[in-house]
């Protein structure tokens, strides 16, 4: 990211990064009030539909495996229990083909091909022998396999009826073809197309759910969990930024960012500056920034749901979703007893936290942009950087934007933009750093900075100006030499 980047281009970058990349893990937390918040948290493992006529690519960083690995994420649980999730485009092109009867899992893998070979060796080597009314049971089928293994089976053998047990184990059945016939048109089969459809969407079924409840959304920094949900579950993401912003707002009308609400309680409340979500926690928890107003909420996890109260998990996304919870609800309590002189009862409806948190409300923040939030319901309001500079070179030919970035590295961070040949403009969040270098670099032999004036540096003004500049001359001398030629 850049402080050069707009909010478009920012999510042109973001949206080649998401469409690359996979969900792996995904925390729900919700949150519901009877005297106190009493809390039901759920993480769920995930991994893409293997259900459907193409097989799903996705990208793995090493240094991301690493960080999860480090904190103990079970990569098993993914790849082997992973619960599927499609997006409305692939859930069509997937309904089109059970319709078709064009359908297929995915499985490259020699090892997926083992398991239903054997499955269908052991039925067609049983059936020969069986009696009608006769059953036998497969075991270890994990995942689509269950599904699989049945229509194949259905498929092939006219006098065979399947239904899943459970615990990875499907019953095998010889029936006559009537009744087969007659099963097959009841409520009770496991493989109606609906029901098909149903298991391959999997996650996607509770996020509709979450869109139909239309209720307030809390999320930190959460920019691109927004852009992963609207890809993964709802529509591939758009070219288009505003586009975007308006599906979102349409999906989920109340969004908070615990990002932004921690930064205007820094402000209101002299709240110690933190970087994570579990450092603002951590003080919102342990200091006394309330002494007068009552005491925050009280957060209980609900039965079942204990183990968070018990051992920190840190980057688990059940976990990460509590913290966001109770970091909106304790630093909505600061807000609301600062922004009046009356007391404040003990213990405040959440619409009286909304009330407080309106200015937040659908504003996601930025991280090192043109922007300090991005707005979910109307325009973006421009950030408040310190001034630009500009740095003009003189005998030092051929520089870069990297040879500028270690210049100035070293006292200071500055994202750096060519201008012009010989010109570079500068940008920092601290107005302590442009001081500092607009002090330090007042003599430099080759390198002369200043703040930066759009109506003066601007390769677009200075363009119109000289063409002004031409225009007005030709002016000048065309009314010059039609006087003369009068006389």
């Amino acid at each position: 990211p850049s402080l050069f980047d707009s909010p478009a281009e920012r999510y042109v970058k973001a949206r080649q990064s998401v469409q690359r990349f996979t969900l792996a893990q995904l925390g729900k937390d919700i949150y519901s009030f009877h005297f106190r918040y009493v809390v039901h948290s759920y993480n769920f493992f995930l991994f893409p539909s293997t259900l459907g006529i193409r097989d799903v690519e996705f990208t793995l960083s090493a240094s991301s495996i690493q960080f999860l690995s480090h904190y103990g994420f079970d990569y098993n649980k993914f790849l082997k229990d992973g619960i599927p999730y499609m997006n409305e485009v692939q859930e069509k092109i997937l309904r089109q083909h059970l319709l078709a009867g064009t359908w297929k899992v995915c499985s490259a893998n020699n090892a997926n091909r083992d398991v239903l070979k054997k499955a269908i060796d052991e039925v067609t080597s049983w059936i020969a022998a069986a009696k009608e009314e006769d059953t036998m049971i497969l075991q270890d089928l994990n995942g689509y396999h269950m599904l699989e293994v049945q229509l194949v089976l259905r498929q092939a053998l006219e006098n065979v009826w399947t239904e899943p047990l459970g615990d990875k184990k499907v019953m095998v059945k010889k029936v006559s073809p009537k009744h087969r016939q007659l099963l097959e048109n009841s409520s009770y089969d496991h493989c109606q197309k609906k029901l098909i459809l149903l298991s391959a969407r999997g996650f996607t079924n509770l996020f509709h759910i979450l869109v139909k409840a239309k209720k307030p959304l809390v999320g930190h920094n959460m920019l691109m969990d927004l852009m992963h949900l609207h890809d993964k579950f709802y529509r591939p993401l758009p070219e288009s930024y505003e586009e975007f912003k308006r599906n979102i707002h349409t999906l989920f009308p109340i969004i908070i960012d615990t990002k932004t609400v921690t930064k205007s309680v820094q402000k209101k409340c002299l709240f110690p500056r933190v970087s994570s979500l579990s450092e603002a926690y951590a003080v919102l928890c342990s200091s006394n920034l309330n002494p007068k107003g009552p005491p925050c909420p009280v957060i209980a996890l609900a039965s079942g749901c204990s183990r968070y109260a018990e051992k920190k998990c840190p980057h688990e996304a059940g976990y990460d979703a509590f913290l966001c919870g109770s970091v909106l609800l304790m630093s909505a309590h600061l807000l609301l007893c600062r922004s009046t002189d009356d007391a404040v009862e003990a213990d405040p409806s959440f619409s009286q936290y909304l009330t407080v948190l309106a200015e937040h409300v659908n504003k996601v923040n930025f991280i090192r942009g043109g922007v300090s939030s991005i707005n979910l319901s109307g325009e973006d309001a421009p950030c408040r950087h310190p001034p630009a500079l500009v740095v003009h070179v003189r005998g030092w030919p051929g520089l870069t934007e990297g040879q500028i970035y270690q210049e100035f590295k070293a006292r200071c961070r500055f994202d750096v933009r060519r201008l012009s040949k010989n010109q570079f403009v500068l940008l920092s969040q601290k107005y302590k750093h442009v001081r500092l270098v607009l002090r330090d670099y007042r003599h430099h032999p080759h390198l002369q900075v200043s703040i930066y004036r759009h109506w003066r540096h601007s390769p677009s003004v200075n363009c119109l100006l000289q063409i002004s500049g031409v225009v007005a001359l030709w002016s000048l001398l065309a009314f010059v030499l039609g006087g003369a030629h009068s006389c």
